[in-house]
């Protein structure tokens, strides 16, 4: 059921993110990559073995192949093979030795492999100092990977160990989710794209810049920048053409209440709200809806704002067109370097940095300071009607869990 956004009440920030993601429909559409080009991208079907990891026994490092009853009692035994790694050997005598090399095939016959280090060889004879244990120095055929077995669910993001996973049975070419779609629209009339010149009353926009890099971090293909007049025609020309051509919309400013804040009334002209006004600071107006069957995020104007509603409330959004299993991250305790005596209705979000095992805070967390998110690391969460002393233990999420 949609929230009634006429009421105006706040809606906490979990059911929100639920609501929003629980309404997305991940996309269906697939395609084949190379592996060299799927970092970052979502598996779309489960990556199955086609082989086991080692494929057969090898030594673990440099040294000797032998049977550990052969060598027991500090006996010598002649060294009879030369076992190179990337050489199937041929089965190791009785009382012989074989010098072996990390990677190399055991021998059949062999159960053990001593190290190098312990070991003395004269006139091609073996000695080795010490007792071994059979099996020592050996990784068994499929300890790493078993053939037949999934390595890779679908839903996850690809990051590098993934992709030298695949390779290690390999795959040389994944089928991944096709990159959503994502049309920005910038509203707002004082704003200048940046290297054009500024005149009295303007800034210079930032939101474009900073959603494009966020988007993409998250894994979307984003289009063209709209940027909008501040009228409702020209608001809803702009979110009926992101529509014809984008999975997702997301828009930056024109989402309050003010007689030039247009977008709220463009969407519901064009499509659905859901929901408007989230109990969470910054960020509170973020609206939610739909331009026909395209989601639609309407985030602040502030800079500020528009990063911590991007991490908090777009991301997990995009992460779910794109079918991951992950939405959104489980944050980490840590103690608090500062004090905040005010609660307040809302829940924080702070911007932070972890040091020495401790959340500094910057000094000033207004919406408009975007030097503060250059200098945090991550955010801290201060649940509404909530002060916070210094050591308590508070909720932390790293800027990298919330945006890849």
């Amino acid at each position: 059921m949609a929230h009634d956004i006429g009421s105006h009440a706040a809606i906490p920030v979990h059911l929100a993110r639920e609501r929003m993601v629980s309404s997305v429909t991940p996309l269906q559409a697939v395609e084949t990559v190379p592996l060299a080009q799927a970092l970052g991208r979502v598996v779309a079907r489960p990556l199955q073995a086609g082989c086991s990891v080692p494929p057969a026994d090898n030594s673990a490092m440099d040294g000797y192949a032998v049977r550990a009853d052969d060598i027991a009692q500090g006996r010598a035994v002649p060294i009879a093979a030369r076992i190179p790694a990337g050489v199937m050997p041929a089965p190791l005598e009785p009382g012989t030795a074989a010098r072996i090399f990390t990677g190399a095939c055991i021998p059949e016959g062999a159960d053990t492999v001593v190290m190098q280090e312990r070991c003395r060889v004269h006139d091609r004879m073996l000695e080795v100092d010490g007792t071994v244990e059979a099996g020592d120095n050996i990784r068994r055929a499929g300890e790493d990977i078993v053939n037949g077995s999934e390595i890779l669910p679908a839903g996850r993001c690809l990051r590098p160990p993934d992709l030298g996973l695949a390779a290690t049975v390999g795959c040389a070419a994944l089928d991944v989710v096709i990159r959503p779609r994502v049309a920005i629209l910038v509203t707002g009339n004082e704003l200048v794209p940046p290297g054009q010149p500024l005149l009295p009353g303007q800034i210079f926009e930032s939101n474009a810049a900073l959603l494009q890099g966020l988007l993409r971090t998250t894994g979307a293909d984003v289009l063209p920048v709209q940027r909008v007049a501040d009228s409702l025609d020209a608001t809803r020309s702009a979110l009926e053409q992101a529509a014809s051509k984008a999975d997702l919309i997301v828009s930056s400013g024109g989402v309050s209440v003010g007689e030039e804040d247009h977008v709220r009334a463009a969407v519901e002209a064009v499509g659905t709200l859901d929901l408007w006004k989230i109990a969470v600071k910054p960020g509170k107006p973020v609206a939610f809806g739909r331009v026909g069957a395209v989601p639609f995020i309407g985030l602040p104007g502030n800079p500020v704002s528009v990063f911590a509603a991007y991490l908090l409330f777009a991301a997990p959004v995009l992460r779910r067109l794109q079918g991951r299993t992950l939405l959104f991250p489980e944050p980490v305790g840590h103690p608090a370097g500062f004090a905040r005596s005010r609660p307040i209705q809302r829940e924080e979000f702070l911007r932070v940095r972890l040091r020495n095992g401790r959340l500094e805070a910057f000094p000033h967390q207004g919406s408009g300071v975007l030097s503060s998110a250059v200098w945090a690391d991550g955010l801290a969460r201060v649940p509404s009607q909530t002060i916070v002393a210094e050591n308590d233990r508070i909720a932390y999420f790293s800027f990298d869990s919330l945006m890849y």
